[in-house]
């Protein structure tokens, strides 16, 4: 299936500005996490975050959440600059992060308690995304009771009841086995399509970026700065939400080679 990509006509939502971070060691010294990086994300856009481990690909989405601050540089979402946490950003996690004393429904729901929405559109909420992650038949079970990857989709889904201006996402899948990780990449395009939401996502896995992503951010080793931003010119400006579509789609081989070979000059650079 191919989708529009709505992201084309829209304006930036996000915006880093010559971005550093440091991070206090040992011995009085500092660790140059992240080194002056400066990009945009584009309002309905799929970011992915791409680059060899320890880039600071986390370090980057952590800022963009609020859960840490800039050392230098600064980070907006729509003009305001971002200081500390809000609900105008989601975070999902690649760990499972539901409460285990909470069945499904209250998992979703706890955000939007805490946020004092009125318990008629909470429960408006709950059903629409407990349905959108196919979960109505387990909305009243516990998360010990749940695969790895119908806890993923509660994580997806309370995120998403939350109506965040940007949805953050570490490695959401980055713990599921191949078909459970394959089937939750096309949920979240179909999600993504569904709702017009902004995604920024951290992945170390290439064949993931390139299924999900309108564009690639990819960073170099340590300390992390943009080497390359990639557009994804092969999918002519739609979504395909179907894998074997686009593998075979002329031009996927082709960016899948400058990626890995990106991906051995970093790992060279580093030896």
């Amino acid at each position: 299936m191919i989708a529009d990509n709505p992201q084309q006509k829209s304006h930036s939502k996000l915006l880093l500005e010559q971005v550093s971070k440091e991070y206090p060691i040992s011995g009085g010294d500092r660790l140059l996490a992240v080194s002056d990086v400066s990009f945009d994300v584009i309002e309905n856009e799929v970011c992915v975050l791409l680059g060899p481990s320890g880039c600071g690909k986390s370090t980057i989405l952590h800022m963009m959440a609020g859960l840490n601050d800039p050392t230098a540089g600064r980070l907006t979402l729509d003009g305001r600059e971002i200081h500390g946490p809000s609900r105008d950003r989601g975070m999902v996690f690649q760990g499972y992060t539901s409460f285990p004393w909470l069945t499904v429904e209250q998992n979703v729901e706890y955000g939007m308690r805490l946020n004092k929405v009125p318990p008629a559109e909470r429960r408006q909420r709950v059903d629409f995304f407990i349905d959108r992650v196919n979960l109505t038949r387990f909305r009243k079970a516990y998360p010990k009771q749940l695969s790895g990857g119908m806890k993923q989709r509660v994580a997806i889904a309370r995120m998403l009841a939350n109506a965040p201006e940007i949805s953050l996402m570490d490695e959401p899948f980055g713990a599921l086995d191949a078909e459970t990780r394959w089937h939750m990449q096309e949920l979240l395009l179909d999600i993504i399509d569904d709702s017009q939401m902004t995604v920024v996502m951290v992945t170390h896995d290439i064949p993931e970026a390139l299924f999900l992503a309108d564009r690639i951010v990819f960073l170099s080793s340590h300390p992390g700065r943009i080497k390359e931003i990639l557009t994804m010119d092969f999918k002519q400006g739609r979504r395909i939400t179907n894998k074997e579509e686009l593998i075979e789609t002329p031009g996927y081989i082709e960016i899948e080679r400058e990626i890995l070979h990106m991906m051995r000059e970093e790992a060279s650079d580093e030896e």
